[in-house]
């Protein structure tokens, strides 16, 4: 049965994360709030679950959720061939508004969809959604509403869109302020020589250029391009929960698209 507790109240919250973290075991999904906008979660390791939660927003498996992660140093256990650039970043804005698309450890047993050997990571600054991260381990997330929808600032918004498809709402108050607008996490390509954004979000370029001055802008091209070129990647196309204006951006790539949490 859908149930949402009141996480502004400690007894409440106790009892949602407990009811969550079953959910999650049981191949179920939930919403829960982040630093962005509220996200619905499933277990990443679970095809089964990870289904269930395309179908929710009436997505397909060419648009595969991002995976929020509880602490940075589970960075190397779902990733690979992470570099120091990308490192810089994570350790910079971790926890926080930015997702690093990277090559995912090819020994992991999960099936995000149509991935292309990459995954989408992030570490929200949401202390519920920590709390929850830390319970259950590394969850596929996307932002909590149906496709074409704007995303759910509310946990009781995103249950008048998502209704019954999910077990669990944790309603944890509006996201990000009240009165303000949704804005998604940026989004960094990390796969190749250079690391490129391919969405703008809650970390401007400039921010991104005081820790690595060689990131390239939103569709901005080098003067000299290296000689390996990396293959194309799957991008998250509304990233764990968010991802308004960026839905439709992250929609136009020039690679495959993929969820976004937000």
């Amino acid at each position: 049965m859908t149930t949402t507790y009141n996480c502004t109240s400690e007894d409440q919250r106790a009892l949602g994360l407990e009811h969550a973290q079953r959910a999650i075991s049981e191949k179920k999904c939930v919403v829960f709030p982040t630093d962005t906008v509220y996200g619905i979660a499933a277990d990443a390791f679970s095809p089964q679950a990870v289904t269930m939660l395309l179908a929710s927003k009436g997505r397909s498996r060419t648009m595969p959720p991002p995976v929020l992660i509880p602490r940075i140093n589970a960075l190397d256990g779902l990733a690979t061939d992470v570099s120091g650039d990308a490192r810089k970043l994570a350790e910079a804005f971790w926890p926080g508004g930015l997702t690093l698309i990277l090559h995912a450890q090819p020994s992991l047993d999960w099936d995000l969809g149509e991935t292309q050997g990459t995954v989408a990571l992030r570490m929200p600054a949401d202390e519920v959604a920590q709390e929850l991260l830390t319970l259950t381990g590394p969850l596929a997330v996307s932002s909590a509403n149906r496709t074409g929808q704007p995303p759910a600032q509310t946990a009781a918004e995103a249950r008048a869109q998502l209704a019954e498809s999910v077990e669990v709402y944790l309603e944890g108050g509006f996201r990000p302020v009240e009165g303000t607008d949704a804005v998604p996490s940026t989004i960094v390509d990390a796969t190749g020589a250079l690391l490129r954004v391919v969405r703008n979000g809650a970390v401007s370029l400039e921010q991104l250029r005081e820790h690595v001055p060689g990131v390239l802008g939103l569709g901005e091209i080098p003067m000299a391009e290296p000689e390996e070129e990396s293959e194309p990647v799957a991008l998250p196309a509304e990233s764990a929960a968010e991802e308004p204006a960026a839905e439709k951006a992250a929609d136009e790539p020039s690679a495959p698209v993929r969820e976004t949490d937000g």
